[in-house]
């Protein structure tokens, strides 16, 4: 058999080969390929990644034979060694997952420096400041990275030596003090692993090498790809490449810059660099930098080669490029070109502009943007409020935030979780805050700039993040913020702008989204191709008011329990349900019926020419009633009170009782939806007359009403004919009465697992079906969401039990078989019955990808989520 390989040379790949070298390593390939800058190297492909994590860390047979053999020929091809004391190689050992993951994987730089060649180093660039720098950069990077050394362990090393020295920087330390930093970094090693690092290169090569392997394991990691789902087996590709040093001097720069604006997604120019550092100076935000528009004065030559090779990249990938590079003495180089993180504003504003412009079709362009990223655009901004910031920073990622102040990742996480709004505050984020980062409302920081880590995450999250707000104070002992003359302690409230880089204490009201010309135009695209229609689930006039603005084509779902529950209804409801006799109901029901009649007129009116699919009753009685807890404790009050009424405690302990009755052990699969509406059948009535009356009325008020009825948790064939045979009766009644008609279906909810299983007998009494995935995944799955969600299911995800949280994303297998079996049963008896989703599933883009191939209908979503649908659906059209 041919051994598997493993390794190949820059020169051997290509864009085409991302899978296998990894997003950098095809990147840096594709750039020689173009003439573009970049230093030698070979790639370690994902494959070896793959196979040694599958057998417990150990590398596969071959892969350091390949991987000396690869290293000969980078020496021979830059005329140096790998640890030479006359004419050193040095290397960077970089990791390059297939999808880029900002920070969540580890670096190494300056590998091949030591006692033996620091001096020639410092020799060959006449500038021995700039190898010892170098040489204590790798300490660092090495004993972190490689030997797990705790990273404050070299931070309070070198925090110490500027305080001894009175330097601001870094850079203000002197050849001397940096010689004297290396053997005290030698020393901190040492201390915490028991033994020096390694004295051959070639060891300390392959233990890095193998370190990046581990760190696509490591927790922030892990973090990153669940919350952007993206697989755990692709691995991570490893790049070997001959450093180039931004370090050495004022004459060498490093910096990240974008072909496009990432915030807004206008043509510009948008980057920083810094004079006399190395790549992760900037992505860690440790030094604030400089506009790259400054880098014209300084380094002319490099600017001028830098804006072509820009435009060369962004041409041949057709898409907006996020650019690392280093320059050294003079000299330019790229290290990494990628599809750049930007926000929905960006992403929707680099779409057009490229069809536009002729690069993209919009088919092509409807691909390019993730539908679920949407969703930043259709949160609140800040308004007109008059306040004047606290303080300002820089406006790394656009949007407005509201939370109390935490200063620890640990912390944000926690309180996140627990549903509570948070504003993470760090002096820079680093990697390792990517869980604080993922539930905080929004993201500042004293230090970096807009493409530090904190920035580029929180853009691609779409976070607000205000970063380099350098006048703000972090006291960590003692909890506080401080702003100017302003101290806060952990737990205040503070505003961030994103968009403005402002910073309020207290909060600021929050004004609703605006859709802009970009988004109009792009999800207008998605139109066009997509076939799934898009409706949107909503209650009452705003919300279907605001659907229909959002782009929803009717209503998918009116939940009328929604309507019972609004405590100005709750009394004539209870005496509904505590009626005594069938008078007394039909009272409290004649009571309710007008202010039914008045939302369905709303929703009616809001959604005129669009079909609404109003729901009846669906939830257990007892829910309208005060707590089984709650009526006994009244109940106890009562009689321990002197004084009180016999009246008073009379109409509490019949309370009490009528609790007691209608309360059951597991209210879910009891006395609700069709089975209340069988054995009170004077409830569907009412809401039916209702119904009919108000599309009565607004026809009268020149709207044009679509009502369909839709009758909830069937089971049995049966029950949704005898159902439907109460609804017509009724709807006749009306229909007389008025002396005109309405054309209205009656159809009803699939969300049992029998219901789907018996569709086709359950589709001779429907016009239409309409799936309850949120209830259909609780009944095929026969979990609680309830109490799974706080319980086992945050384990079954972080173990990888299950993919996705089954109430968020369909489960395929399971739940999506049940909708598959019940659509293709229901259209065996009857082939025009219409089929829609009306679960939170329908505003998922994965499971709506599911829908499209289910050849379902339509489906229907909350309000804010209809753009993200019917963007979704296009995209699942074209795939």
């Amino acid at each position: 058999m041919t051994q598997q390989r493993y390794l190949y040379d820059l020169a051997d790949g290509d864009a085409s080969m991302k899978a296998l070298l990894g997003g950098k390593g095809a990147g840096v390939a594709q750039m020689l390929r173009l003439g573009v800058p970049v230093p030698d190297g070979f790639t370690v492909s994902t494959a070896a990644s793959v196979d040694t994590t599958a057998n417990d860390g150990e590398w596969p047979a071959g892969l350091w034979e390949e991987t000396l053999a690869a290293l000969t020929r980078l020496e021979e091809r830059t005329g140096r060694g790998l640890g030479d004391p006359e004419r050193p190689l040095l290397v960077s050992v970089r990791s390059g997952a297939v999808v880029s993951m900002p920070g969540m994987m580890d670096t190494i730089l300056n590998l091949g420096i030591s006692d033996a060649t620091v001096e020639a180093l410092g020799r060959e660039a006449g500038d021995p400041r700039f190898a010892w720098d170098s040489y204590r950069r790798f300490l660092q990077m090495y004993g972190e990275v490689v030997e797990g050394v705790p990273a404050h362990a070299y931070e309070d090393a070198l925090t110490a030596m500027k305080r001894d020295r009175g330097a601001a920087q870094d850079t203000d330390l002197s050849t001397d003090d940096l010689r004297e930093l290396v053997e005290v970094f030698k020393i901190v090693s040492r201390t915490h692993i028991g033994s020096d690092l390694p004295a051959d290169p070639q060891e300390a090569l392959r233990r890095a090498i193998d370190a990046v392997f581990r760190s696509w394991l490591n927790p922030r990691a892990g973090v990153y790809r669940r919350a952007n789902g993206i697989p755990d087996d692709l691995g991570t590709a490893v790049n070997v490449m001959q450093m180039v040093f931004g370090n050495r001097g004022e004459t060498s720069a490093t910096g990240v810059c974008f072909t496009r604006n990432p915030a807004t997604g206008a043509k510009e120019l948008y980057g920083e660099f810094l004079l006399n550092a190395q790549g992760e100076d900037v992505v860690a935000g440790i030094r604030t930098p400089r506009p790259l528009a400054e880098m014209e004065a300084v380094l002319p030559q490099a600017y001028a080669q830098l804006l072509e090779v820009m435009g060369t990249l962004e041409s041949y990938y057709r898409d907006m490029q996020d650019i690392e590079f280093t320059v050294e003495d003079t000299v330019l180089y790229l290290l990494q070109t990628r599809a750049g993180k930007r926000t929905a504003a960006a992403a929707l504003k680099v779409a057009r502009d490229l069809v536009e412009e002729g690069v993209l079709t919009r088919e092509e362009a409807i691909g390019r943007i993730e539908p679920a990223q949407l969703d930043q655009l259709l949160h609140p901004a800040l308004g007109d409020h008059g306040q004047t910031p606290a303080t300002r920073g820089l406006a790394a990622s656009p949007g407005a935030a509201v939370g109390e102040v935490v200063l620890d990742s640990d912390t944000a996480e926690r309180r996140g979780k627990a549903g509570e709004a948070v504003v993470l505050v760090r002096w820079e984020t680093t990697p390792d805050d990517i869980a604080g980062t993922l539930v905080a409302q929004g993201v500042l920081t004293a230090h970096g700039g807009m493409t530090s880590h904190a920035a580029v995450v929180a853009r691609g999250m779409g976070k607000p993040c205000v970063a380099g707000a350098s006048d703000i104070s972090i006291d960590t002992d003692a909890k506080t913020l401080r702003i100017g003359d302003v101290t806060l302690a952990e737990g205040d409230v503070i505003t961030l702008d994103g968009s403005t880089g402002e910073v309020f204490a207290g909060a600021l009201e929050l004004v609703p989204p605006q859709i802009n010309a970009d988004f109009a135009a792009v999800v207008g695209w998605a139109d066009e191709v997509r076939r799934l229609g898009v409706r949107a689930n909503a209650d009452n006039g705003p919300d279907a008011a605001k659907a229909r603005e959002f782009g929803a084509e009717g209503i998918g779902l009116c939940r009328t329990e929604h309507m019972f529950m609004e405590q100005d209804r709750l009394p004539a409801v209870r005496k509904m349900i505590l009626a005594g006799d069938d008078a007394e109901r039909a009272t409290a029901l004649e009571e309710i019926l007008p202010m039914q009649q008045a939302d369905f007129e709303a929703i009616l009116e809001a959604m005129s020419g669009l079909p609404v699919t109003i729901r009846l009753l669906d939830p257990p009685l007892h829910e309208f009633l005060p707590s089984l807890v709650d009526q006994a404790l009244e109940v106890q009050r009562l009689e321990l009170t002197e004084g009180t009424h016999p009246t008073d405690l009379r109409h509490a302990r019949a309370l009490l009782a009528q609790i007691k009755k209608l309360t059951e052990q597991n209210p879910m699969l009891g006395t609700r939806g069709v089975r209340l509406a069988l054995l009170h059948p004077e409830i569907p009535q009412m809401q039916v007359r209702a119904i009919a009356r108000a599309a009565f009325a607004v026809a009268d008020r020149g709207s044009d009403p679509r009502v369909e009825i839709m009758v909830p948790l069937v089971a049995y064939a049966e029950e949704l004919r005898r159902m439907r045979a109460i609804i017509e009766t009724t709807l006749e009644d009306e229909f007389d009465r008025a002396g005109r008609r309405l054309e209205i279906p009656v159809g009803t909810m699939i969300e049992l697992p029998r219901a789907a299983v018996v569709a086709d007998q359950i589709a001779e009494h429907a016009d239409f079906f309409s799936f309850g995935t949120n209830d259909l995944t609780q009944t095929g799955v026969g979990i609680s969401r309830d109490d799974a969600e706080g319980a086992f299911l945050s384990h079954y995800l972080d173990s990888d039990v299950v993919p996705d949280n089954p109430f968020s994303t369909i489960d395929v297998d399971g739940v999506g078989g049940l909708v598959e079996l019940g659509a293709e049963r229901g259209r065996s008896a009857r082939p025009d019955l219409k089929l829609g989703v009306c679960g939170e599933h329908g505003g998922d883009p994965a499971s709506i990808a599911v829908f499209e191939r289910l050849g379902l209908d339509y489906v229907s979503c909350s309000p804010y989520r209809v753009p993200i649908a019917r963007f979704a659906a296009a995209q699942a059209t074209l795939e």
